[in-house]
C-alpha cells in the first residue's frame, strides 16, 4: 500500500485517482501508523515552502516521514512535496527542510532571462541526465506537466533529470530510496503514470 501523507498540503485527490488508475492501492493519510505500516510514502505538496514546512512539523509527520525513509522505504516527494525533502528553502525567508537530500531550493528568477513568466507553467521534456529506476518506463525527451517558480539546486549528485526553461532546472532527483520530481506525475498523462507505475514495482524500486 502506497501512503500519501496527508499534512493539508496538497492535491491528494488527483494523487490517489492516478494511482487507482494505475491499479495501485494508496490511501491519503495523516495517521502515522498507517504510513508506518505502508510499503512506500508520497509527500506531496503545493504553496508556500515555509507554510507547507510549518504544516508538515505541527501535524508531527516530519518525523514518521523522515525515520521511515531512514529505514529504507521508498518515498517521492512531489512538487513542493520534492523540495521539502533538501536542507532549505528561500521562498520568503529561509525554511529548514527535511534534510534528506543534500541542496536548497531558490528562486528560478536567479537564473532564467528576464521576460520568461514565472511561475513556470506548462509542458517540458525531460532531459535524464544518469539512469535511474524511477524513470525505467519513460524515455529521454518525454513531456511532463510543471508549475513552479523555485527549484531545487546545489544537489548535483542526485540530480536525474533536468528540464529547459531557459536555464535547466531540475526537474527530478533521487538519493538511494529518497526520490522527487518536480513536476506533477498526477497531471503528466501516460508518461506521470508510467512513473508512478515504476516507483509501486518492487521489481524496479526495491
Amino acid at each position: 500500500m502506497i501512503a500519501i501523507v496527508d499534512y493539508g498540503v496538497g492535491n491528494l485527490f488527483s494523487l490517489a485517482s492516478s494511482f487507482r488508475a494505475i491499479g495501485a492501492e494508496a490511501a491519503a493519510t495523516s495517521d502515522p501508523e498507517v504510513i508506518r505500516a505502508a510499503d512506500r510514502i508520497i509527500l506531496p505538496g503545493v504553496g508556500a515552502f515555509g507554510d507547507a514546512a510549518k504544516k508538515l512539523r505541527e501535524s508531527r509527520l516530519d518525523r514518521v516521514v523522515c525515520e521511515e525513509a531512514n529505514k529504507g522505504k521508498p518515498l517521492m516527494g512531489i512538487c513542493l512535496g520534492m523540495q521539502l525533502l533538501f536542507e532549505r528553502g528561500y521562498e520568503y525567508g529561509e525554511h529548514e527542510g527535511l534534510g534528506l537530500i543534500k541542496g536548497s531550493v531558490r528562486p528560478i528568477a536567479d537564473v532564467i532571462p528576464k521576460g520568461l513568466k514565472i511561475p513556470h507553467i506548462g509542458w517540458n521534456a525531460l532531459h535524464l541526465t544518469k539512469p535511474a529506476p524511477l524513470f525505467s518506463h519513460i524515455k529521454e525527451g518525454d513531456f511532463v506537466y510543471f508549475v513552479h517558480s523555485y527549484f531545487a539546486t546545489d544537489c548535483e549528485d542526485a540530480v536525474i533529470a533536468t528540464a529547459e526553461y531557459g536555464a535547466p532546472l531540475t526537474a527530478a532527483v533521487a538519493s538511494g530510496n529518497v526520490m522527487g520530481c518536480q513536476f506533477h506525475p498526477e497531471k503528466s498523462g501516460d508518461v506521470g503514470l508510467n512513473i508512478l507505475r515504476a516507483f509501486c514495482d518492487p521489481e524496479v524500486i526495491a
